[in-house]
């Protein structure tokens, strides 16, 4: 729900955004600035932590339609869009603005009047006053719809969805973890990250999000996960990825070879006589079990040819070489070619 001091704050400015940044760039430069000034980050920090709830604040406004509409209008008119001196009649001010607005005619015309809940005399028009008037407070609004706004069924109005971000290791993606984080009024919040978890998945937390009024349901937490990649390991949906390095005799000969797994066990996988450089084996079952599946550990394999060798080595090469020298691996690349 809008507030008084929107006069006084720039959300634009806290996001480091232009007035007419769309939603995507909204949503990316507080994402930059929310793991920038994380609480988690800056212990003990009391400027970022007090930066984070700034920027939380200005993110739940303009990544709310319909509240983002009323700040710029409010904005407007703080900023000049609106003029608040006094009409011909001398009694002027909001009244005069309001009558012109949404009547189409002077103070005297007919149609709607604004007044101001002030007290006896006038004095300063009250903000929940100003926000009915764009269907952000509890009477009837000329736009028609919202929360207590004209036609619409009254009622409490329930709490803003939010946003956040969590950066997990490979293995806590792989595994599942549990996470707690930050808000940006200070209540921390424990959630448990699901195994299998993907690299710039969004989970929902219903529940989680902003308070609304008083009776009314929280939002929703949109968490968006990063996961940072590791050093051995890559995915491939549900299947692990590695690429193990093999000498020329275990290519040519065939051998069983140990490969490391994300447990940190080591598993035997057979090469046949002849394994080419850029193979693929596949391991059963010991990729990311998921709820629905379980993926398999993808194993590629290079061949490692040898810098230096022994005088014996290259004699044993050579005959290799004499014996091979009848074939031509390349023949069918060329024919290829030709025909491209």
């Amino acid at each position: 729900m809008a507030s008084q001091d929107w006069f006084e704050k720039d959300f634009y400015a806290t996001l480091g955004v232009a007035e007419d940044a769309d939603a995507a760039t909204i949503k990316r430069e507080y994402r930059k600035l929310a793991r920038k000034l994380h609480p988690d980050q800056n212990p003990g920090d009391e400027a970022a932590e007090q930066r984070f709830k700034e920027i939380g604040e200005a993110y739940a406004v303009l990544s709310d339609a319909e509240q983002r509409k009323q700040y710029d209008a409010i904005r407007q008119m703080a900023h000049g869009g609106a003029r608040f001196a006094p009409g011909a009649g001398g009694n002027g001010g909001f009244e005069d603005v309001f009558s012109n607005l949404f009547t189409g005619g002077g103070a005297g015309g007919p149609g709607m009047r604004f007044t101001t809940s002030g007290g006896p005399g006038g004095g300063q028009p009250d903000m929940e006053d100003l926000l009915r008037m764009f269907g952000g407070g509890g009477g009837q609004s000329p736009f028609g719809q919202g929360y207590g706004a004209y036609g619409a069924p009254t009622g409490p109005r329930p709490g803003a969805d939010v946003e956040a971000t969590v950066t997990i290791g490979f293995p806590e993606a792989v595994r599942g973890d549990t996470v707690t984080l930050t808000a940006a009024d200070g209540e921390r919040i424990t959630t448990r990250i699901p195994a299998g978890v993907k690299d710039g998945q969004r989970i929902r937390l219903r529940g989680k999000g902003g308070l609304g009024d008083p009776q009314a349901p929280r939002g929703d937490l949109f968490l968006n996960v990063t996961v940072t990649p590791h050093e051995v390991f890559g995915r491939d949906g549900d299947n692990l990825t590695v690429e193990v390095p093999v000498t020329f005799a275990e290519a040519a000969l065939g051998a069983t070879i140990k490969v490391p797994t994300l447990g940190g066990d080591l598993v035997g996988v057979r090469l046949g006589a002849g394994t080419q450089s850029g193979q693929r084996l596949r391991v059963k079952g010991r990729g990311i079990a998921t709820r629905s599946a379980t993926g398999d550990l993808i194993v590629t394999v290079h061949v490692v040819v040898p810098q230096r060798l022994t005088d014996e080595a290259r004699a044993a090469v050579e005959v290799l070489a004499a014996e091979d020298d009848e074939t031509d691996v390349r023949a069918d690349l060329r024919a290829r070619a030709a025909r491209a």
